[in-house]
C-alpha cells in the first residue's frame, strides 16, 4: 500500500514538473547597437520586441541589451544570452555577423536571427529590408525640392546596404533633376548624435539644402531645423516631431510582423534557417507621411514611385545604369539581380568621391 502511494506521489510530482516545463515561456533575446531611445534604428527594433510581448503574453519572455559595440563585445553579450537560456536571439546590426556565427556554433539548440548580414548556418537565419526602395522615394522628393541642386548624404559605414541606399537615392533624384549633385560625409558610426550633427553641418556649409542620412539619431534633423531652409527625411523611424519641416517624409522599418512570425516558428517547432529580404510591398519598409511642405505634384510623383515598387512593376535599379567609372552595368530595361545588390561595392555614374576602404 505504501509502495502504491509512493508511486502515485512520484507520478503526480513528475506530472507537475512536466506541466511546469511545458509552461516555461519561450525566451527571446535582442542585441542592439544603439540605445532603445535613439528615435531611429534601435527604437524600431525594440518596438518589434514589444510587439512580440503583446502578441504572446506570458508565453514569451523577452530580454535585450542595448549599446553593444560591434566586435568582441557583441560575442560576449550574445554568449551570455545563450547561457541564460534564450531560445531565440535577434542580433540587429551588420557588425554582429561573425559574432553571431561564432556563438551559434557553440549553441546548436539555440536559434539565431541576424539582421542585414549574409552568413547563415543551420541555426542562423538572416533578414533585412529593401531600404533602397525607400531611398528611391526619398530621392524623388529630394530631386524635386532642392533649390541649390546639392543633396547631402550622411553615410554610416561603407557597406553594401549603405552604398545601395546612396545609389538608389541618387538615381531617382537625377531622374527628376539632371542637375542634382550628391555630397557624402561618412560618419563611421551608427549612432553618435554629436558626429551626426557635425556631418549635417558640414553638408549644409557645402550648400546642401536637402539632407539624407543612414545613421540612427535625430541629430541631423535638429541641425537642419536650426539652419533653416533645409529638408530632411526620417531614418528607420518616422521622426515626425520634426515635421512638417525640416522632415518631409521618412523610411520606417517595421520589424514587428517578422519578429512575431519567427518567434511563433520557434514555439511551434517549424523554425528553419532562411534568408528574408522584404521591401515596401511586404510592409517591412514603410514610407512616412509626406508632409504639407511638399508640393502636391511632387507628393503624387513620390506616391507613384512607391506604388510601382510595392506592386513589383518597377525595380529601383532598372537600366540603363553605368558604374561610376563609366563602364556599363545595366542595359536598357535590365534589372539588377539580388546577388549584385547584396554585395554592392561601387557607386553609379555621376556620384563623385571614392568609397572608403
Amino acid at each position: 500500500m505504501k509502495f502504491t502511494k509512493l508511486m502515485t506521489s512520484a507520478a503526480m510530482a513528475l506530472g507537475l514538473a512536466t506541466a511546469a516545463l511545458a509552461e516555461d515561456p519561450t525566451k527571446v533575446g535582442f542585441v542592439y547597437v544603439g540605445p532603445v531611445g535613439d528615435g531611429g534604428w534601435t527604437y524600431e527594433h525594440d518596438q518589434g520586441r514589444l510587439a512580440v510581448e503583446a502578441e504572446f503574453g506570458d508565453k514569451v519572455e523577452t530580454v535585450y541589451v542595448e549599446n553593444v559595440a560591434e566586435g568582441p563585445d557583441a560575442e560576449r553579450v550574445i554568449t551570455q544570452m545563450a547561457l541564460q537560456g534564450a531560445d531565440l536571439i535577434f542580433t540587429t546590426s551588420f557588425g554582429y555577423m561573425d559574432p553571431t556565427i561564432n556563438v551559434a556554433q557553440k549553441f546548436p539548440n539555440v536559434k539565431f536571427e541576424h539582421a542585414t548580414g549574409y552568413k547563415r548556418a543551420d541555426n542562423v537565419s538572416t533578414y533585412s529590408a529593401r531600404f533602397y526602395e525607400g531611398r528611391a522615394v526619398q530621392g524623388t522628393i529630394a530631386g524635386h525640392m532642392t533649390e541649390s541642386n546639392i543633396i547631402g548624404y550622411i553615410g554610416s559605414y561603407p557597406i553594401p546596404e549603405v552604398i545601395r541606399g546612396i545609389n538608389s537615392a541618387y538615381i531617382h533624384a537625377k531622374k527628376v533633376n539632371p542637375d542634382v549633385e550628391f555630397k557624402i560625409v561618412w560618419a563611421f558610426t551608427w549612432f553618435d548624435p554629436a558626429k551626426e550633427a557635425d556631418a549635417a553641418k558640414v553638408l549644409i556649409e557645402q550648400g546642401a539644402d536637402v539632407i539624407l542620412q543612414h545613421t540612427d539619431s535625430t541629430a541631423p534633423q535638429a541641425a537642419a531645423q536650426a539652419a533653416g531652409n533645409v529638408i530632411t527625411f526620417g531614418q528607420a523611424s518616422d521622426m515626425a516631431e520634426y515635421g512638417p519641416l525640416p522632415r518631409v517624409s521618412s523610411i520606417i522599418d517595421d520589424w514587428a510582423p517578422y519578429y512575431i512570425s519567427r518567434t511563433a516558428a520557434v514555439m511551434d517547432g517549424t523554425w528553419e534557417s532562411v534568408d528574408t529580404w522584404h521591401g515596401i510591398g511586404a510592409g517591412m519598409v514603410g514610407i512616412g507621411e509626406i508632409s504639407s511642405a511638399v508640393p502636391e505634384d511632387v507628393k503624387n510623383a513620390a506616391i507613384g514611385v512607391k506604388a510601382m515598387l510595392a506592386d513589383g512593376v518597377y525595380h529601383a535599379f532598372t537600366g540603363p545604369i553605368n558604374k561610376q567609372d563609366g563602364s556599363a552595368w545595366l542595359a536598357e530595361g535590365e534589372v539588377a539581380d539580388d546577388g549584385t545588390l547584396a554585395g554592392m561595392n561601387f557607386f553609379v555614374e555621376g556620384i563623385e568621391g571614392d568609397i572608403p576602404q
